[in-house]
């Protein structure tokens, strides 16, 4: 189990997250949604110390977090990635293999078989020699999803996975998401996305700086707990747009 404890993060006297509290049992999918700048991804970073905590402790099968990261996979938003970067599909995905075979081993043949099944569960074997920067916006996700799959964490983390792909790359991730949930696998994702895709998430984490809500999505789209995330207040135009996207 993941157990998050009155998480807190602090940016130079700016609150980024206050208080945050919540567990995730083996199994379950997560999103965590929530206006721009409500910590979804400070969230997600605090948790593996990425961003320094003020306060709190985060714990998975009762030690840090910290101190296991080798069973956490982690994939930030495409923005915070250097697509110029000169390296090869191939080479991204065996990079979660690096850990296990040190980073100056040749790949074994065990960990090339590895990397071959991630890239053939995305659907991209074809363009394990191709650049990253030369792939379109989807086919760079599916990169680093078949890395997570390559490095078999148990514990995944997701931000913002669905921003500027196909439809095709995200029926895949959602397929690939229900075959972790259902392997005991722990998935926490940030997400800008509504509608009726929220529905095939297990619970909904809504947050602005604290946690305002933690329950089944139709427990947390709930008007009033929409107008305390986003600050519409009833009737607004902005409030009824965030109804209705959830519930037509």
């Amino acid at each position: 189990m993941l157990e998050v404890q009155q998480l807190a993060v602090n940016y130079r006297g700016v609150c980024g997250l206050d208080s945050v509290s919540f567990q995730v049992s083996p199994g379950q999918l997560v999103g965590i949604i929530g206006p721009n700048g409500a910590g979804k991804s400070t969230l997600l970073k605090a948790l593996l110390g990425l961003v320094p905590a003020s306060g709190g402790v985060v714990h998975y099968c009762t030690c840090p977090l910290h101190q296991q990261l080798e069973r956490v996979a982690y994939i930030p938003q495409r923005s915070q990635i250097d697509w110029d970067y000169p390296i090869t599909v191939w080479n991204v995905v065996m990079m979660a293999r690096t850990r296990q075979s040190g980073w100056f081993r040749t790949p074994g043949r065990a960990a090339k078989e590895i990397v071959k099944a991630a890239l053939e569960r995305v659907e991209i074997p074809n363009l394990c020699d191709r650049r990253i920067g030369e792939l379109s916006g989807g086919q760079q996700q599916r990169v680093f999803l078949a890395r997570a799959l390559a490095q078999q964490a148990d514990l995944f983390l997701f931000d913002e996975p669905f921003t500027g792909v196909d439809k095709k790359t995200e029926a895949i991730m959602l397929e690939v998401f229900e075959e972790l949930r259902s392997q005991g696998k722990i998935l926490l994702l940030s997400t800008h996305e509504w509608g009726q895709s929220l529905n095939q998430l297990d619970r909904l984490l809504l947050l602005n700086q604290c946690l305002i809500a933690d329950g089944s999505p139709q427990q947390v789209m709930t008007p009033e707990n929409l107008r305390q995330a986003y600050g519409a207040p009833l009737g607004n135009p902005l409030h009824q747009d965030l109804e209705t996207s959830f519930f037509c």
